[in-house]
């Protein structure tokens, strides 16, 4: 399939034709596919203006039929069709458009605006450019990129042949910038902080490790930016937030990724409940951006841990305090899937939250909450642990329980960061914070049942 490719290529290459051209005139003042139709929909069947228009885009289909033909060439916003005529291009430049280029090339036209009898907005070509030789053939025509592991490693193929694959990602797109505008409407500011890190901290994961030749020392990539966050805090901003990717050295299946990206923010003199309307505000915000109709509908549903337990699991939480494993499995298992609506989970264990300030009145709460949809996390919350000498406690004491048990990998990701315990000595202010998982976010929000299909790139095993 790939040897005609070739054979076209040293072709063209001998007439004098550059297969990969630095520029062309045909790429000025070219229309998008979409403002080719904003402007010539209203064109009658068979009508044709005077607007000398241009286009360029890949070549999905054409149509020979002697002395013209028909293409579709598709851009990044949908396709449009061309019309190709001999007597108009020229004998020289009709056979080699017809001889000598394929589909999957990427061509410049310019020519005039029509609608066909059938009522299809097409440009009369007069002018026509290579603009890139595709050596390989696309995707089969009728059925496209099919296999899910072919998918996700050729992602550039899904995204050609896969209309659905193309419309998730631009929903993606839409979500992030949709967040990152109700943020900026609320106030934050967006910042950026270190990926590798000296101490890993702010989740419960095993970190990937990455030694720096120059300073002769191991980091770690982050598995979170909280505490990074909440020293800009104390430092004085009072409302910031970061959108960007964490790692954790863990397993693959359908809801995690070794890397993936998370939303966090964080608010000087908030709280739990404040961090419950953000997310309210920020949620139903992105479904309306990406036009779902799930979590449109506020407020969101409470329930607390001890509610959930007994309906559910028919048991009282306090039985898996020391184990959290089995907490976490018992809550999976039989509580989450129950979790369809968008419910804040509440009162969560102090032991299992070493971040979180003690409910009021309480020394096993935590002012805590998750948010579910569909059985899954979307959301993690709580107000903001400031006392520095508790953190510090705290974080001991749960780094003390996790390496005794099953999990001792896992504590890894909550290491003691005395720059962060030092930073809280010089005084935080009470705050609320937040973290959203983005990718979940537009897997509930496209109707995806796997991370893969949200990721451009997900990590694969390297084949064989």
């Amino acid at each position: 399939m790939e040897e005609p490719r070739k054979e076209k290529l040293e072709r063209l290459l001998a007439s004098g034709v550059d297969p990969y051209p630095a520029r062309s005139e045909l790429l000025s003042g070219r229309l998008s596919s979409s403002k080719m139709h904003e402007r010539y929909d209203g064109l009658s069947p068979a009508q044709e203006s005077p607007d000398t228009v241009r286009f360029a885009g890949r070549m999905m289909t054409r149509r020979d039929m002697g002395k013209a033909c028909f293409a579709h060439l598709q851009d990044g916003e949908g396709r449009i069709q061309i019309y190709v005529r001999k007597d108009v291009l020229g004998d020289a430049a009709f056979d080699s458009f017809t001889k000598d280029l394929d589909l999957g090339d990427w061509l410049a036209v310019e020519g005039l605006a029509f609608k066909t009898k059938t009522g299809e907005v097409s440009v009369r070509a007069q002018k026509i450019e290579l603009l890139s030789k595709a050596l390989k053939p696309l995707p089969e025509k009728f059925h496209g990129l099919k296999d899910p592991e072919a998918r996700a490693r050729q992602r550039e193929l899904d995204l050609i042949s896969n209309e659905d694959s193309r419309a998730v990602f631009t929903a993606r797109s839409r979500i992030v910038q949709t967040l990152r505008a109700l943020l900026g409407e609320r106030g934050y500011m967006e910042v950026e902080t270190p990926m590798m890190q000296q101490v890993p901290g702010g989740a419960v994961a095993r970190p990937f490790e990455t030694f720096h030749n120059a300073l002769k020392q191991t980091f770690f990539l982050r598995v979170a930016p909280e505490l990074f966050l909440k020293r800009c805090l104390v430092g004085g901003f009072e409302k910031v937030y970061e959108i960007g990717r964490v790692f954790r050295n863990e397993g693959i299946d359908t809801f995690h990724n070794p890397e993936f990206t998370i939303l966090e923010a964080y608010e000087a003199y908030g709280n739990m409940e404040t961090m419950m309307d953000l997310t309210e505000f920020l949620v139903s915000g992105a479904a309306r951006a990406a036009g779902s109709e799930k979590c449109r509908n506020t407020p969101f549903a409470r329930r607390t841990i001890s509610e959930l337990f007994k309906q559910y699991a028919g048991k009282d939480y306090t039985a898996f305090m020391g184990v959290h494993k089995e907490f976490d499995h018992v809550f999976d298992e039989k509580i989450a899937p129950n979790l369809v609506e968008p419910t804040f989970v509440t009162d969560f264990p102090a032991e299992f939250s070493p971040l979180a300030k003690l409910r009021a009145g309480s020394k096993d709460i935590a002012e805590r909450f998750e948010l579910y949809v569909d059985g899954g996390e979307i959301a993690n919350a709580y107000s903001e642990l400031n006392d520095p000498e508790e953190q510090r406690k705290r974080l001991i004491e749960y780094r003390k329980t996790r390496t005794a048990g099953a999990e001792k990998e896992e504590a890894e990701g909550m290491g003691l960061d005395e720059a962060f315990i030092d930073s809280l000595e010089f005084g935080m202010p009470p705050a609320g914070g937040l973290g959203i998982g983005v990718d979940r976010l537009v897997m509930l929000f496209t109707g995806q049942t796997s991370i893969r299909n949200v990721l451009l790139f997900p990590t694969l095993k390297k084949e064989s």
